[in-house]
């Protein structure tokens, strides 16, 4: 990234130079200032709308080619900056997508996070506090971002689905936590994932006191109300007080 940001910036200096230059060489030939800027642009940019003036002298020839040429040049080697430095950051993407699609691969015994919402959030600074192995699943990107942003396995993808659980392992981790705000959702995730995995450790939430039935009829062995939620909250809130 920083040639690619070098290479613009040389190539961005040559350029002003080389119209600086051009401006100022037409201008001693007896442009006006306006003329000069004009032939320029359409000399550098290709645009063909014909001279300014009648290029009469061999010297004002030469002089034109060589702005055409150094423009040229210029814009080129800014432009191939630009594209080196989107090609560096796809890259640089894609190596990042690898390393840590390798590194769930090779988890084991480890928990996975449902939602990266503000209960996924505290589980999963929890875990890092204690060295736990973890995985997070969401649906949305901008949470994805956020969590990588803080050095956590994030996967992508909606975590009712199949291929999803089977994605961060579920086969071998240890439990899973589905702490989305969407009790259907929690109770769907639980029965999927104990069908996974019938040895699984599952942790879910239930917004409704009804749902509590439902989510251990589908499978789970822990279920989080509320209450528990907001005190969980609660004591975190104080320790990042102090």
């Amino acid at each position: 990234m920083e040639s690619s940001l070098r290479r613009i910036v040389l190539g961005l200096a040559f350029f002003s130079l080389t119209v600086i230059s051009a401006v100022g060489g037409y201008i001693l030939a007896g442009w006006a200032p306006l003329d000069a800027i004009y032939m320029v642009v359409i000399t550098i940019f290709g645009v063909g709308y014909g001279e300014v003036k009648p290029l009469e002298s061999s010297t004002l020839k030469i002089f034109t080619i060589l702005v055409i040429v150094a423009g040229a040049l210029s814009v080129a080697y800014t432009v191939s900056g630009i594209v080196q430095a989107i090609a560096a950051g796809e890259v640089h993407k894609a190596l990042n997508l690898k390393r840590m699609t390798q590194t769930i691969a090779n988890l084991n015994a480890h928990i996975i996070i449902c939602g990266y919402g503000r209960i996924g959030q505290l589980l999963a600074e929890r875990l890092s506090a204690s060295r736990t192995a973890f995985v997070v699943i969401d649906s949305e990107p901008s949470r994805i971002a956020a969590g990588q942003a803080q050095g956590y396995l994030m996967h992508l993808g909606n975590a009712a689905d199949e291929s999803s659980l089977q994605a961060v392992g579920i086969h071998r981790a240890k439990a899973i936590a589905t702490v989305l705000p969407d009790d259907a959702m929690n109770v769907f995730i639980s029965l999927t994932a104990r069908e996974l995995n019938p040895r699984l450790m599952i942790l879910a939430r239930g917004e409704l006191p009804s749902t509590e039935k439902k989510l251990r009829l589908a499978g789970a062995n822990h279920v989080v109300s509320p209450t528990t939620i907001r005190h969980l909250q609660n004591i975190n809130s104080d320790k990042k007080r102090r």
